[in-house]
């Protein structure tokens, strides 16, 4: 398969806020995942062993396929992007650059190392070494074409709530699973059965092969391909939902058939302007809303049904 890479080249005085509005234009497009380049990058703990060249510039870059549809995947991005210029302090240049796949798979691995997201739990990408500590628990991950390295905020908070609220032997439902790290941290920590689901069948079967991966069985993990919970069948202990905040206010009219009385639900993927609206609905929908982080602008939110 063909893909063109589009790269947003930008500065701005809040270059975190810039940095995340234009991902979500991408996230807008269906893209399960973008790659964010920066001068100023947080190198893991294995980035000594791997050391690379940094990036020249601040840098977001989305990939779409080279199909029909391409033509007017860039007029709208960049339409988006002008309406963002208008919001915000920001210059921007964009690049585009054709690319093959397997050109693809290799070039954005550059700059994912080894991480450690809690103080116990570190993050592996496949394709890196490292020993670890006895007292370390490690999620190895390819993310593939679902992206999902594990090393955005939104992930990493998600991974630290479930870690917080994870009772040995939950039932575990991660919606909009992607590399399938989620539930691969949830095995970790002791949950009994996972089921994650994603409307893209890549994902579903990048997030089976990083199961596998990770040594967790077949027979305590379901991954399909469906739209939210539609069809999903059963209640589950811990709901998590790393995806954009329109998306999780309209998922909370259809969670409470898969939550269990008194079920966690963690939601993430919130940016700070949006914190309000899921929290407003979450409350409306039975919930008690017990933890809050916030990480780089990015909100993840922990509730209780009553």
């Amino acid at each position: 398969m063909k893909w063109v890479e589009a790269r947003i080249i930008f500065e701005s005085d809040d270059m975190i806020a810039a940095s995340d509005l234009i991902s979500e234009i991408f996230y807008d497009f269906g893209l399960q995942g973008v790659i964010i380049e920066s001068p100023e990058v947080e190198t893991g703990i294995d980035w000594a062993e791997h050391h690379t060249t940094l990036p020249a510039d601040n840098a977001v870059i989305g990939y779409f396929s080279k199909n029909d549809q391409l033509p007017e995947r860039c007029r709208m991005l960049e339409h988006q992007l002008t309406r963002l210029k208008q919001n915000i302090d920001m210059t921007y240049q964009i690049v585009y650059h054709n690319i093959d796949e397997q050109d693809w798979a290799e070039s954005w691995k550059q700059y994912f190392f080894t991480e450690k997201i809690t103080d116990t739990i570190v993050i592996k990408p496949s394709w890196r070494e490292y020993t670890p500590k006895p007292d370390e628990i490690i999620l190895e991950i390819d993310p593939g074409m679902a992206f999902g390295t594990g090393t955005h905020p939104t992930t990493r908070m998600c991974i630290a709530l479930i870690e917080k609220y994870i009772q040995p032997k939950d039932s575990f439902l991660d919606i909009g699973t992607g590399s399938g790290i989620l539930m691969i941290a949830a095995a970790r920590l002791g949950a009994a059965m996972m089921t994650g689901i994603d409307n893209d069948e890549a994902a579903v079967s990048i997030a089976g092969h990083n199961l596998l991966k990770n040594n967790i069985p077949p027979g305590k993990c379901n991954i399909q391909t469906g739209d939210l919970v539609s069809n999903v069948s059963g209640q589950f202990s811990l709901v998590t939902a790393n995806i954009l905040s329109e998306i999780i206010v309209h998922l909370l009219d259809g969670i409470h058939p898969v939550l269990k009385k008194s079920g966690i639900f963690i939601c993430s993927g919130i940016i700070e302007p949006k914190r309000a609206m899921v929290e407003e609905k979450l409350l409306a929908r039975g919930f008690e809303i017990i933890d809050v982080q916030i990480k780089e602008e990015w909100v993840a939110i922990a509730s209780k049904l009553k």
